[in-house]
């Protein structure tokens, strides 16, 4: 069982950050969004090749930001993506062990083993955890779903992933996981059982 973190194990709301701080620094819509846009026009952070430093400067030199400010906005945004833990889904992805193999396979920026570890401990949840900036690869990318299959020695046939976002289901699916498209919490557990019973 593979299972993705943003939008499955930790419910994510709107980026509330993003209108507070526009509204701090006093700039339009427009002008905020044009910005932010430049920060990581690459979509560098999410394999690895910019670092948390490195996206802290850019968002301190693209907005004007002190020290303290860009700081501040770092936590910020790491309160809004690490969002708030889905309890009743995370107590059932614990009762899958030792029975079943389980990952956490997610989209990410350099810093969020620190925080995700701190606020959840998620390293005591699953068997293993596949970041993308860890391993300078992304989902939809074909490669990071076989690799996570291969890091739990598991063929793909035999796994189930299960993501919010409908291209990555797509993807996995593509690749020969068992794919599901998480829509709500019972909904996911009642389709992981019905999985186990039929395996």
């Amino acid at each position: 069982m593979i299972f993705d973190v943003g939008g499955v194990l930790e419910r994510v709301g709107a980026p509330a950050w993003e209108q507070a701080w526009r509204m701090r620094l006093g700039l339009s819509q427009p002008e905020f969004d044009a910005a932010i846009a430049r920060v990581d026009a690459g979509g560098l952070a999410e394999t690895g090749v910019l670092s948390e430093a490195a996206l802290r400067s850019r968002f301190a030199e693209t907005l004007g930001l002190s020290r303290v400010e860009a700081d501040a906005l770092m936590a910020d945004i790491w309160d809004w993506y690490c969002g708030q833990l889905d309890a009743e889904l995370v107590a059932y992805v614990r009762s899958l062990r030792p029975r079943v193999k389980t990952a956490i396979l997610s989209n990410s920026a350099d810093g969020a083993r620190r925080e995700e570890s701190r606020r959840y401990d998620l390293p005591s949840l699953v068997d293993d955890i596949v970041y993308s900036h860890e391993v300078g690869l992304a989902k939809p990318d074909p490669a990071v779903f076989m690799l996570a299959c291969a890091r739990l020695a598991v063929p793909p046939a035999k796994t189930v992933f299960v993501d919010d976002a409908p291209v990555n289901v797509d993807a996995a699916a593509a690749v020969g996981l068992r794919a599901l498209l998480h829509r709500s919490t019972d909904e996911t557990i009642a389709a992981v059982e019905a999985l186990i019973r039929a395996e």
